[in-house]
């Protein structure tokens, strides 16, 4: 469980750096006091974490297949 949240923690903070890297740099406090404020897609201020769950279950699902593939071995 530990793990699974640290690669969601990860991919998280990939997201949040990655899409919004200039805004992280230049004025990070007014960029987190903004959230409550956010609409991206309609989501609202959930969306870095709707975002960060999306590519977790794609991660998931990959790794999943992965692991089947080498395990038929």
């Amino acid at each position: 469980m530990k793990k699974e949240m640290m690669i969601f923690f990860g991919i998280f903070l990939f997201l949040a750096i990655g899409m919004h890297f200039q805004e992280w740099l230049s004025h990070p406090i007014e960029h987190v006091m903004a959230l409550p404020k956010a609409g991206a897609y309609g989501i609202g201020p959930l969306h870095p974490l709707v975002f960060a769950l999306i590519v977790y279950i794609v991660f998931v699902i990959f790794r999943s297949i992965y692991r089947l593939i080498r395990g038929r071995r």
